[in-house]
C-alpha cells in the first residue's frame, strides 16, 4: 500500500480522499481558460495548481493596471465634478 493511502486511511473521515482531490483539481482546471480544452492526460495535480496560480498572478496584475487606469482616469475628470459623479455612481 502506498504511503499516501495509508496517510488518507488513517486520517479516517476528516481527511480528502483522493477521489475528491481528483474531482477538485478537475473542476480547478474547467475554471482556468488556458486549461479548459485540454485533454485528461494533460492535466496533473501539480500543473493544474501551477496553471491556476499563474492564472491568479495574471488577474492580480489586471486588477492593480484597471486600477491604476481608473485613478487616472478620475484624477483627470477631478475638474469636472460631474462626469467624476458620473464614474463613481458607475463603480457602486
Amino acid at each position: 500500500m502506498s504511503s499516501r493511502r495509508s496517510r488518507s486511511r488513517q486520517s479516517g473521515s476528516s481527511g480528502i480522499s483522493e477521489d475528491q482531490i481528483a474531482d477538485l483539481v478537475h473542476k480547478l482546471q474547467q475554471l482556468i481558460p488556458e486549461m479548459r480544452g485540454r485533454r485528461n492526460s494533460d492535466k496533473s495535480a501539480n500543473r493544474v495548481l501551477q496553471e491556476t496560480c499563474n492564472y491568479i498572478r495574471n488577474l492580480h496584475r489586471e486588477v492593480d493596471d484597471l486600477s491604476d487606469r481608473l485613478s487616472q482616469l478620475l484624477a483627470s475628470t477631478e475638474s469636472d465634478s460631474a462626469q467624476a459623479a458620473i464614474i463613481r455612481s458607475l463603480l457602486m
